[in-house]
């Protein structure tokens, strides 16, 4: 096997940050040194077969995605990204592992809905993967299989309150479906919005007349989402089934959040880049359908509101356990323009796989959170809930050699045509400018991203079963 000797930087963890140099053996770290040292016996640079200047830049462990819905089926169309074009993406964004959804249909097994998407990324994957199991249809033999699922390494599940007719679990589905992921010990995941309230405020919209993308997010407003998590949390509360609320964007519904986690509960919040730096009025509310590009549920809140700053704060509190993407793209032409017309047919789903990394980061440097929070909420924090941990999320001796050479003095110009790599005709951030640049980036030993330069392939990438969360109080 082959060895590699990082040398020169700065190693940040969720807890910490000073200069240390990692040596990698083959696919895993096999240590973590003093600048120096000798304690192995030689002079690592001269001896090792690759060795990395990482002199002014920082070394941090690859990035989690929690959150992530490649070649995902909706609104009679497909998420644009497959998992090649997405996951090579992610690699140029600094994120190693990505945790995708696997999607069961009603009257279709959970088990065969999970084969399917095994189907899918086999062979196709740059970097690590792992899934969560949607449960399309709660019923007797769908939770039976729940408990094989687990066995297999996919121990997290969910529902949605949420899309009527095509998701939705009413209550009584989803205490049944929290009991036994209680009893697995298994993590619940809600897309907690008041689905069927929702409906209604969007008929009523569409019949006055109210079609431009706007719209969407006014018939999805912060109380139907803060009702919906206020009601998980409570059904949760009654079952002992740990709890993961998913894009969670409205400052009410994080305070919810935040309160039942004061009181011991297992309640965990997860945001996304989109609901820190985008609104409603910039963008939802651009001029004619330009606005359907920042379509997605939970919807972009009010920035007059404050949504965006309290979210940055629960973030600084632990209240918002991690960020991810969300990540289900959806082109422009003949994906989005659907809904031309008629907001309600706008595919649901904004792409960032590629830019997570670099936006929070940006919040690093506006002074919004810390270097050690950055890479909790990105790297550690989705290892250890998602059952991951110490595999991956962490720079340690006997993790997976997943690291990234970040350099804070670099820069980033986002936008197409600069550094964007997902399967789109459009990018979300268009022109947003990043103070920091992914220079390198290894996974399991193996540099994929090098100075811009993809060194990876499809393949390389390999389905990591996950234990149960690793977060529990």
């Amino acid at each position: 096997m082959s060895t590699t000797f990082i040398h020169g930087g700065i190693v940040v963890s969720a807890t910490g940050s000073q200069p240390l140099d990692v040596l990698i053996d083959g696919e895993t770290i096999a240590a973590v040194l003093q600048p120096g040292s000798t304690a192995l016996g030689s002079d690592l640079a001269a001896t090792a077969d690759t060795v990395i200047d990482a002199t002014g830049k920082y070394v941090i462990p690859g990035g989690v995605d929690g959150h992530t819905h490649m070649q995902m089926p909706f609104g009679g169309t497909e998420a644009s990204d497959t998992f090649e074009t997405g996951t090579r993406a992610a690699a140029f964004g600094g994120t190693t592992t990505i945790i995708d959804f696997a999607i069961q249909k009603p009257g279709e097994r959970v088990q065969d809905s999970l084969a399917l998407w095994h189907d899918k990324a086999s062979g196709k994957c740059a970097i690590d993967y792992g899934f969560h199991q949607i449960v399309g249809s709660v019923d007797a033999e769908s939770l039976k299989g729940m408990s094989e699922l687990v066995s297999e390494g996919v121990s997290s599940f969910k529902l949605f309150m949420a899309y009527p007719g095509v998701f939705y679990s009413d209550d009584g589905q989803i205490l049944r479906a929290m009991q036994t992921a209680g009893d697995l010990g298994a993590l619940l995941m809600m897309h907690a919005e008041n689905g069927i309230a929702i409906d209604v405020l969007v008929e009523q919209a569409v019949s006055r007349g109210e079609t431009a993308p706007y719209y969407h997010g006014v018939t999805r407003p912060w109380q139907m989402e803060e009702e919906a998590t206020h009601r998980a949390i409570m059904l949760a509360q009654v079952t002992g089934a740990p709890l993961y609320v998913v894009h969670v964007s409205a400052k009410q519904a994080l305070q919810q959040i935040a309160e039942a986690r004061g009181k011991g509960q297992n309640v965990f919040g997860e945001t996304c880049p989109q609901y820190l730096y985008l609104s409603l009025e910039e963008n939802l509310g651009a001029p004619g359908f330009e606005g359907a590009k920042w379509v997605c549920s939970t919807p972009l809140r009010a920035r007059a509101e404050g949504h965006q700053d309290e979210l940055w704060r629960f973030i600084r509190t632990g209240d918002v356990t991690t960020v991810a993407t969300d990540h289900c793209p959806f082109c422009m032409k003949d994906q989005k323009d659907m809904g031309i017309g008629d907001f309600s047919k706008i595919p649901n789903g904004i792409g960032g796989v590629e830019h997570r990394m670099d936006l929070m980061f940006q919040g690093v440097k506006d002074g919004r959170i810390s270097l050690e929070k950055w890479v909790e909420v990105c790297c550690t924090a989705p290892a250890r809930t998602f059952g991951l941990y110490p595999r991956k999320g962490v720079i340690s001796p006997g993790a997976d050699a997943d690291v990234v050479i970040y350099d804070p003095n670099g820069h980033t110009s986002i936008g197409l045509g600069k550094t964007h790599h997902m399967n789109m005709d459009y990018s979300a951030y268009e022109g947003f400018e990043i103070d920091g640049h992914v220079d390198t980036v290894l996974s399991r030993g193996r540099v994929l991203v090098d100075d811009g330069a993809y060194l990876g392939s499809a393949g390389h990438g390999r389905f990591v079963k996950r234990g149960l969360s690793q977060n529990l109080i």
